[in-house]
């Protein structure tokens, strides 16, 4: 969800920003459980049956765990700045 504010030079007030940022949070979380399930299920297969997987996979789960790492060091400094505040 973008607000206008996203979208423009508008400051947007701390206590949207950390409702954006924990709603976007819940949601990913939700999806990377999902997408954990399948990627699972996938490896058991192809393990189990010595199948081959397309470059582009390797190259999109290499490219998922990059952004995730990304991800992973920017919320990290987001509760580092909040756990500080005091």
């Amino acid at each position: 969800m973008v607000s206008a504010g996203m979208t423009d030079q508008t400051p947007v007030p701390v206590e949207i920003s950390l409702e954006m940022l924990s709603e976007a949070v819940g949601k990913a979380a939700d999806d990377l459980r999902a997408a954990r399930g399948v990627i699972d299920a996938a490896r058991a297969d192809i393990a189990g049956h010595n199948t081959t997987v397309p470059r582009g996979v390797t190259a999109a789960a290499q490219r998922a765990v990059e952004h995730l790492a990304k991800v992973d060091g920017a919320l990290r400094d987001v509760v580092k700045g909040l756990e500080e505040r005091d």
